[in-house]
């Protein structure tokens, strides 16, 4: 029993002195660190100052995973200025409408313009077989890629049939591009209705001309239907006014310039 008593004390002693030793070898090295940033001579990676730059888009990044995951009754997913892709392996919608506008676009310096036509998409409902969405920012000059993802992962070329498994009401996609890989199937709708009387959800879209183009349903509000096989926007806004069912949302930031999810 002694000896196991005097080992204790052994071991004692020498972690006294392991932190001891610890402590001044940190002390130093502070020392060091504060030599070093007082001569404003640039080593290795200033992470409080790259810490700083990250905050806003990880409030931003966080704010938008709490309003889908809750269900937000509004979400609104842009990026000022800035294209993002949207992709899906298909999309089965009803309540369709489209037109053509041009919206207001911000410029990094806070300007805006309207010199770029659109397509306005919107869905008085509809089912996507996941979603994956991809912005590319660079934050101090270095690329990012936000991936958001949710549902069934998206493949780079989509399946011949699908089964959707998100659920999306008032759904409005503001892109320069849209484009499905598969057979597109559009039901009770008017090619060339007049932009103004083209309604989704018993509203018109926003930035409608009277007599501009538009694609209406002819059977009343919510008769047109729409079944794409594969998506993919490149789009300015992704507006879901009413609820969201996402399931397996995550939301991630990866270096360099993602093109899949």
């Amino acid at each position: 029993m002694n000896h196991l008593f005097s080992g204790a004390r052994g071991l004692g002693r020498s972690f006294t002195r392991m932190r001891t030793a610890g402590a001044r070898a940190a002390a130093d090295w502070n020392t060091r660190m504060l030599a070093e940033a007082a001569d404003d001579t640039r080593r290795g990676t200033r992470w409080g100052r790259g810490a700083l730059a990250l905050v806003p888009s990880a409030l931003a990044i966080g704010a938008l995973g709490t309003a889908l995951a809750q269900g937000a009754l509004a979400a609104n997913f842009s990026v000022t200025g800035e294209p993002f892709t949207l992709t899906s392996n298909g999309v089965q919608g009803s309540g369709f409408g489209a037109i053509v506008n041009t919206p207001a676009v911000g410029r990094p310096d806070g300007t805006t313009t309207t010199n770029t036509a659109m397509a306005r998409v919107g869905f008085a409902s509809a089912g996507l077989a996941g979603l994956c969405g991809i912005v590319h920012q660079k934050i101090a000059g270095v690329p990012y890629s936000l991936l958001l993802t949710g549902g069934q992962k998206v493949t780079a070329t989509p399946p011949g049939t699908f089964t959707t498994d998100i659920d999306a009401s008032n759904l409005y996609i503001q892109a320069t591009e849209l484009q499905a890989y598969g057979p597109t199937t559009l039901q009770n709708a008017v090619l060339g209705q007049s932009a103004d009387q083209v309604t989704v959800a018993g509203k018109p879209l926003t930035g409608a001309l009277p007599g501009g183009f538009g694609l209406g349903s002819a059977g009343g509000e919510g008769g047109s239907s729409i079944k794409l096989h594969g998506l993919n926007a490149t789009a300015y806004d992704a507006e879901m006014a009413g609820a969201l069912v996402l399931p397996d949302l995550k939301i991630k930031v990866v270096p360099g310039t993602a093109t899949t999810c």
